[in-house]
């Protein structure tokens, strides 16, 4: 008789991630090691960045800050274990682990996507209606717009963790996935998971969605206002505010609708995996390289910041060397 865990306790997952290519074991190992490592010191890199220039203490940067820091966090859920699992012979994940992890994964996924939202507004405001930015984007609204982003996150993740917690699992349960990704949690349940999946495709469709419908409503006012502007450098200027972010967004939906595409079938179980390690892994990576690379401001702190160390390394260089002498 199959041993059936109530409440969940000690039920026992395994992530296969991608041990069906253990030659790629080690090449992969250093790729996703490379990825989170640029991942980590992008993000906190500009997080730094924007506290230490006060010519970036702007509604923009801000956003970005906070943008960092969730990326950095979403992708710390989820490539830490990765790592540890392309290494290990013992890839077991308990459920508890598996619903922490998903947990906080869900959080930070969605409060990317609303704070996507919120820059969007802001750049509205900023070419719109260029007189009234200051009065528009208060310190108070600022705060209260991040902090309603990651309040919906949290919502969000809350309500479809409890709706997972409340599942039963039989016996050991294999996840052909990287990371613990609700879908593939659920489809091992011996429960009746009807509602789960009803709630899954409410949320992800609501939230996709309307923050994608913002988004797009902001630029066509936004390229109407730049269409109409008579001076050709106003315009060049306007573009490249938003590019930054025009680029990051295309990516970020591009990303989540190729998910959406991507039929549920054995074939496309490699597709769904690579796609997935796209928006959990490559696009925390891309953001402050976009932001960093197309900003004047941000080259020019780092270029200082790097001033800064090596006239201190010259400095002690030389002191050395008179101690010497």
């Amino acid at each position: 008789m199959p041993l059936t865990y109530g409440n969940n306790s000690g039920a026992i997952f395994t992530l296969l991630g991608f041990s069906d290519y253990p030659e790629l074991k080690l090449l992969l190992f250093l790729v996703f090691l490379s990825i989170y490592s640029i991942t980590v010191v992008g993000n906190i890199g500009m997080i730094l960045i924007i506290r230490i220039n006060p010519k970036l203490h702007t509604p923009m940067y801000f956003f970005l800050s906070h943008l960092s820091f969730v990326d950095f966090c979403y992708s710390s859920v989820i490539a830490p274990k990765m790592l540890v699992n392309l290494v290990a012979k013992d890839r077991i994940i308990s459920f508890l682990e598996c619903i922490v992890q998903y947990f906080f994964f869900a959080i930070f996924v969605v409060t990317e996507s609303i704070l996507l939202v919120v820059m969007a507004y802001d750049r509205f405001v900023a070419i719109c209606s260029p007189l009234l930015y200051t009065v528009t984007m208060t310190q108070k609204l600022c705060i209260s717009l991040v902090g309603a982003s990651y309040a919906w996150g949290l919502t969000c993740s809350l309500t479809m963790t409890c709706s997972a917690v409340q599942l039963s699992f039989v016996g050991v349960n294999t996840i052909d996935h990287f990371f613990c990704e609700f879908s593939s949690l659920i489809a091992l349940s011996c429960s009746d998971i009807h509602v789960n999946q009803i709630l899954l495709f409410s949320l992800s469709t609501v939230n996709a969605v309307s923050s994608f419908l913002v988004i797009l409503l902001s630029y066509v006012f936004i390229l109407v206002t730049i269409l109409k502007m008579h001076s050709s450098s106003g315009r060049r200027r306007a573009f490249s505010t938003c590019a930054s972010h025009l680029t990051t967004i295309t990516i970020f939906y591009g990303t989540i609708l190729f998910l959406y595409s991507v039929p549920k079938s054995e074939n496309s179980k490699l597709t769904f995996k690579v796609a997935s390690l796209f928006y959990t892994l490559v696009i925390p990576m891309l953001n402050p390289l976009i932001y960093s690379l197309r900003n004047k401001d941000v080259k020019d702190t780092i270029r200082k910041a790097m001033m800064v160390k090596l006239i201190i390394f010259l400095n002690s260089s030389s002191q050395e060397l008179q101690c010497w002498n």
